[in-house]
């Protein structure tokens, strides 16, 4: 065999056990977050608040309990968390909102939120009427393609 063939087949053995072990650290993470969830849903209340304030913010910066910042990986410290501020109640609370629901909460109003411990998992209208997200808006860049596409007829127009 070849020097080319032996260095191939040592960097395919490498490649190999590399993947068998990321798949089985990602069937124990999947578990891991299957068990958290679990715990979440045995947890949540429904609860009426005010939503005062909402930050995507470090979770030194986040104003949230001490005890909190200490049980939360030290690598996860630096990522910025979607908080939420909001009056439940007669006190004022720092909370985090799970990332999906983010963009759907809104500022200013009173809403109806699942909450587990600090944890915001879904929000609703007062009335029970669900909240649309604001629509995003548009860059440069796909405004530009969009009219192209419209002018070239690969788009219906509006």
């Amino acid at each position: 065999m070849s020097k080319i063939g032996i260095i191939l087949l040592v960097i395919l053995v490498i490649l190999i056990i590399a993947l068998v072990v990321l798949y089985f650290l990602g069937r124990k993470a999947q578990k891991r977050q299957e068990a958290q969830q679990e715990q979440i849903n045995a947890m949540k209340q429904t609860v009426s608040m005010l939503i005062i304030d909402k930050k995507r913010m470090k979770i030194k910066e986040s104003g949230l309990p001490q005890m909190v910042i200490d049980q939360t990986p030290k690598l996860l410290r630096a990522s910025k968390l979607p908080v939420v501020k909001a009056k439940v109640g007669p006190q004022i609370m720092t909370l985090i909102c799970e990332e999906k629901i983010f963009d759907s909460v809104p500022v200013k109003k009173e809403v109806k939120a699942v909450v587990s411990g600090i944890y915001i998992t879904d929000v609703k209208g007062l009335h029970g009427k669900p909240i649309v997200a604001p629509a995003k808006k548009k860059n440069f860049f796909r405004r530009t393609l969009e009219k192209a596409q419209e002018k070239a007829g690969a788009k219906p127009i509006k």
